[in-house]
């Protein structure tokens, strides 16, 4: 009797969107993540077409956003490498940046993901899957924060992220040089941000804010959790 474990449900829905994934990416660049390249990709995959639908039951979607969070996986999976744990802490986040957009390896499959989750059927999937991996970059930097600051760290570098996408999209630099560029300018002016926020909250109108009308902000809390980096958080009582 084998003492291999059985595969799970989970295992094999994993399994079929693998496969499926790999027989789209070369339809992309034609398709787009559409109806016909998910059709394409069944077909060409060998994955039963019942359980296809149970891995993607929205189809080309469910695959795109499948792409997306195995780029993530892939680049957490870099925060082992040689020489990432002596940056300093804006490299590190720079760095994490710069591992997730290597980590896409088809450009043109992310181009097409772009256009797709503009649209404004799916343009809250899209935002929503942008904040997902700056939360994912937090989290992997040890941010413990639980209160505003939670909301504008992740606010802040998805719209980083956000720019250095769509600059990278359309670089033809030699080893995309000129993103990285651009990449750590965006970098620079957040930290940049965070020393101005600090040097404001020290001054007397500031203070006089947050004692009066200001006061409410102290309240607002991360998602319950955290781990739920898609859901809004709350407020707390009033002591």
């Amino acid at each position: 009797m084998s003492d291999r474990p059985q595969k799970t449900e989970e295992d094999h829905l994993a399994e079929a969107r693998a496969a499926l994934l790999s027989a789209a990416l070369p339809q992309v660049a034609f398709d787009g993540w559409s109806t016909a390249c998910f059709s394409a990709a069944v077909a060409d995959s060998g994955v039963e077409g019942a359980l296809a639908r149970l891995a993607c039951p929205r189809g080309a979607l469910d695959l795109a956003i499948y792409y997306h969070r195995r780029g993530d996986s892939n680049m957490l999976a870099r925060m082992d490498s040689e020489g990432f744990a002596s940056l300093r802490y804006s490299e590190k986040v720079a760095a994490l940046v710069r591992f997730r957009l290597e980590a896409a390896e088809d450009v043109e499959a992310v181009r097409r993901g772009v256009t797709l989750f503009a649209m404004p059927s799916h343009a809250a999937e899209g935002t929503a899957l942008i904040w997902e991996t700056s939360n994912l970059i937090w989290k992997a930097l040890g941010d413990t924060s639980a209160d505003l600051n939670w909301y504008t760290k992740r606010a802040i570098l998805s719209a980083v992220y956000s720019a250095t996408l769509l600059f990278w999209l359309g670089d033809d630099s030699d080893g995309h040089q000129a993103t990285w560029e651009f990449l750590d300018r965006r970098i620079g002016n957040v930290m940049q941000f965070e020393r101005t926020k600090g040097s404001v909250t020290n001054t007397l109108i500031f203070k006089g804010f947050m004692r009066g009308p200001g006061k409410v902000l102290e309240r607002i809390r991360a998602p319950e959790g955290r781990g739920r980096a898609d859901l809004p958080g709350h407020l707390t009582q009033k002591s």
